[in-house]
């Protein structure tokens, strides 16, 4: 990846003093471990939108489905003008090739779920997604998306990840001429991530790709996106990498004695019944590719995660 892997965060995660006291919500996970693969372009709804700093907290009110964002203490309406700065902000967003968002959770303006709305009797629901959020992620739906205390979960911390990377991936790919030959190129070094997240969508995937001499090209790579990122948006399950492993295992048929092909199919069952990490087969797993030199499995993104120092398939 020749250029910087730009992710949108919200400003506050990053130690601006923007939040309604005066302070901030630093994130050292966020700047100093991903601070080191990404950079970030900071948005702060409230201070962007000429709400000054400090100023009146805010809350969503009335239907979660399509709530107002109104002041505490003076009962400001201020919904109008936050959507209207948003429609602009997610416009100018465009020419940043933004490959992910990270939300400050739990934000009137920047939630991305379970947001409190407060009804007309002043209980709140978690059931609302704030203002610049919901525009965001209605007019960038492919982009991966994530807030600060989910990052905090490891499998949805590597999931995040996982998906920021492959998109960065796309994106460069796009970047040059499209080719047929370059989609397949680009769908082979993801097919085994790609099964670990959704078989069905490997299958449609697989039948896109070999269909694609008939298929306008266009219209190719954009199936392709779009099944794409559906199918990362999926969560991989023990069931799923399992059954990835196992198709893995398929390409040493020729090669492995009958013990090594014994202890690796007794390192994958470990790791399905949750007695080990991912980690432990696909370390097993990448020793056997290299022993027996598979070329395939050599460029499979599954089997060889970026990056390194991360530590993906330690956790899950």
């Amino acid at each position: 990846m020749e250029q910087a892997i730009k992710v949108g965060v919200s400003s506050c995660l990053l130690g601006n003093n923007v939040r309604y006291d005066g302070g901030n919500a630093l994130d050292r996970f966020i700047t100093d471990t991903l601070g080191k693969f990404l950079e970030f372009c900071p948005v702060c709804p409230e201070a962007e939108c000429g709400l000054g700093i400090p100023r009146e907290p805010m809350r969503l009110v009335g239907d979660p489905e399509s709530p107002r964002l109104v002041t505490v203490q003076t009962n400001q309406d201020l919904t109008e003008r936050m959507l209207a700065w948003a429609r602009t902000r997610v416009a100018e967003l465009e020419r940043e090739s933004l490959c992910g968002f990270i939300f400050k959770s739990r934000s009137p303006s920047s939630g991305m779920e379970r947001v409190k709305v407060y009804g007309e009797k002043g209980l709140p629901v978690r059931k609302g997604v704030g203002l610049f959020a919901a525009s965001f992620m209605e007019h960038f739906p492919l982009i991966p998306v994530e807030d600060d205390e989910r990052l905090h979960d490891m499998r949805l911390r590597e999931h995040f990840i996982e998906r920021v990377f492959t998109f960065k991936r796309w994106r460069d790919l796009l970047v040059g001429k499209r080719t047929r030959g370059r989609l397949v190129d680009f769908h082979t070094r993801h097919k085994l991530l790609i099964l670990s997240h959704s078989p069905e969508h490997y299958r449609a995937l697989g039948r896109l790709v070999a269909s694609i001499a008939t298929v306008p090209l266009d219209r190719a790579y954009d199936e392709y996106q779009t099944l794409l990122m559906a199918a990362l948006r999926l969560k991989t399950t023990p069931a799923k990498n399992a059954n990835a492993l196992h198709h893995v295992l398929g390409y040493f048929k020729a090669c492995l004695s009958s013990d090594e092909k014994q202890e690796l199919i007794e390192i994958v069952d470990n790791y399905a019944n949750g007695s080990v990490p991912l980690i432990v087969p696909m370390t097993l797993l990448n020793h056997f590719v290299r022993k027996y030199d598979q070329p395939y499995l050599k460029q499979q993104f599954y089997l060889n995660p970026d990056p390194l120092e991360l530590q993906l398939r330690n956790h899950v």
